[in-house]
């Protein structure tokens, strides 16, 4: 029987196949030992799907997405020894990808707010209004928010972190983090009246 292909130095070839889980460990052993091989392997698997969360908060500025794609991978490959295998390693990247994404914003966010309060029923959106439109459209209309108010909105929406968790990572009050998310509804819900009633 022929035997398998040794996917690792550090881990000998067995005559059955490593399993998913067997290769990730050895990939990951491999790069904390600093092999380019491993590191370059690991950036190709696990990258596109980092710099796709990393475009919604970034959409309009291809050389800052790939700055903070490199700081996220920066610390990957930094803190890929505390990596302990428990749950998804997709996961843990996304969850590295998100705090490099919150350090851009915590150094670029606007504090700046606008002295008209936003009401509740100014940001309300119906179900109706957003089932006529289509995801790409959604996904369009919220890259046009202004940087603050989109990264709030998709930290909010797509990440599910609190007021609080969000006030934190960016250095700003929560309630200044409200104001954000509901300036955002706000402008999203003027942009899909528009849409709908061309």
């Amino acid at each position: 029987m022929a035997k398998a292909i040794n996917v690792s130095s550090h881990f000998p070839a067995s005559e059955h196949s490593l399993s998913a889980h067997d290769e990730l460990r050895a990939l990951i052993k491999d790069c904390i030992a600093l092999s380019r091989t491993a590191q370059k392997k690991l950036y190709e698997k696990y990258s596109p799907a980092a710099y796709g969360t990393i475009r919604k908060y970034v959409p309009n500025n291809e050389a800052i997405a790939k700055e903070i794609l490199n700081d996220a991978f920066f610390k990957v490959f930094r803190d890929l020894h505390q990596y302990s295998f428990q749950g998804a390693f997709e996961g843990w990247i996304r969850r590295i990808v998100i705090h490099a994404i919150s350090d851009h914003m915590r150094r670029n966010v606007k504090h700046d707010r606008q002295a008209r309060e936003v009401l509740p029923e100014d940001a309300y959106v119906s179900g109706h209004q957003v089932e006529n439109l289509s995801h790409k459209e959604l996904l369009n209309l919220i890259e046009t928010l202004p940087d603050t108010q989109r990264s709030i909105f998709n930290l909010f929406v797509f990440e599910n972190l609190s007021h609080k968790e969000i006030a934190g990572m960016l250095n700003m009050q929560q309630n200044n983090c409200r104001w954000h998310l509901n300036d955002a509804r706000r402008r999203l819900k003027e942009k899909i009246n528009s849409l709908i009633n061309k």
